[in-house]
C-alpha cells in the first residue's frame, strides 16, 4: 500500500517535527532517509514539507525560543471537522492545546491532549490530504500510542475518533489494542503503564519505514543519533527506537520473516 490518496476518518494521516534546530533537523533527515526538504514557507512561520520521490510524507517546523517545548514527532489523526473533534474531545474528557485553525486552503489543524495526557493533532484535510506514501522505506509506517491509562486511552479514541479497535493481546505482560478499517491495521494502542520510565508521559510514536533497520541505526549514529533500543526482530518486523540530534524521538520498523502480510 505504498501510496495514498487520502486517510480513512480518525486514521494518522500526518506527522511533523518540531525542533530546536532546523538546519540541523533537515540535514539529519534528508541524509538518513534520502527525503528532499521543500523550502521553508515564510507565510506558515517557516514550515516546510519533507517529500520522497517528490510525494510528501512529513512536516517540519521551528519551536518557540525559550518555550521549554522539547522537540518532538506529532501524530496528526484525520477529521471530518476538526471543530466538532475538538468539542468532543473535551467532552471526553481531553484537553485542547491548539485551537481549530484553517491553514489558507490546506487544512484546519488543531491539537488535543487525551485524558492520559498524550498530545494529537487534529487535521482536517484541504488541498494538503496529509503524507500519500506509507509503510514503505522511507514513508511513515506506523503510529503507536503508548499510554499510562490503557481503558481510558480506548474510551476516548473510540468516543471521539470513531475508531472500530481490535484487541490482539490481553495479559498483563502484553496488552495491545489496534485501530483497525476492515483487515488493515491503522494504529496501535499499547499499555505502557509498567513500562514508561519515571516523568514520561503518555505520548504517540512513530516508525518510518526501512529497508535495513541495522544499517539505519548505524547511519543515525554516524549523523548524531542516539540510540535507546537497539534492533530487534518482533512479530511485526525488525524495530528500533533512537533520538535524532536535537532530542526528538523516533522509531524505525523494516520487514522481517515475522512481518504481517497487509491488506
Amino acid at each position: 500500500m505504498p501510496s495514498r490518496d487520502t486517510a480513512p476518518t480518525g486514521a494518522p494521516c500526518w506527522v511533523d517535527l518540531m525542533t530546536s534546530d532546523v538546519d540541523r533537523s533537515r540535514a539529519f533527515y534528508t541524509e538518513l532517509f534520502g527525503w528532499v526538504a521543500e523550502d521553508p514557507n515564510p507565510d506558515f512561520g517557516g514550515y516546510f514539507n519533507y517529500t520522497k520521490d517528490g510525494v510528501r510524507v512529513a512536516g517540519c517546523m521551528s519551536s518557540e525560543p525559550g518555550s521549554g517545548v522539547p522537540d518532538v514527532w506529532s501524530t496528526y489523526l484525520a477529521s471530518d471537522d476538526t471543530a466538532k473533534t475538538l468539542e468532543a474531545s473535551k467532552s471526553a474528557g481531553g484537553q485542547v492545546y491548539v485551537e481549530a485553525i484553517p491553514i489558507a486552503d490546506l487544512g484546519t489543524m488543531g491539537m488535543v491532549a487525551d485524558p492520559t495526557g498524550a498530545a494529537v493533532g487534529v487535521w482536517q484535510p484541504g488541498a494538503h490530504k496529509g503524507f500519500g506514501r506509507i509503510s514503505e522505506p522511507g514513508a511513515p509506517s506506523w503510529f503507536e500510542l503508548h499510554t499510562r491509562d490503557y481503558g481510558a486511552a480506548l474510551d476516548f479514541y473510540r468516543d471521539v475518533f470513531g475508531w472500530d479497535t481490535a484487541t490482539v493481546s490481553d495479559t498483563p505482560e502484553f496488552r495491545y489494542t489496534t485501530l483497525s478499517v476492515g483487515d488493515e491495521w491503522l494504529a496501535g494502542v499499547m499499555d505502557a503503564s509498567g513500562q514508561l520510565p519515571e516523568g514520561v508521559p503518555s505520548h504517540w510514536a512513530v516508525y518510518f519505514g526501512v529497508a535495513d533497520a541495522d544499517a539505519t541505526v548505524a547511519k543515525a549514529v554516524e549523523l548524531g543519533a542516539t540510540v535507546t533500543q537497539p534492533a530487534e526482530d518482533t512479530p511485526y518486523g525488525r524495530l528500533a527506537a533512537l533520538i535524532d540530534p536535537t532530542g526528538a524521538a523516533f522509531r524505525i520498523v523494516a520487514a522481517n520473516e515475522q512481518t504481517p502480510a497487509k491488506s
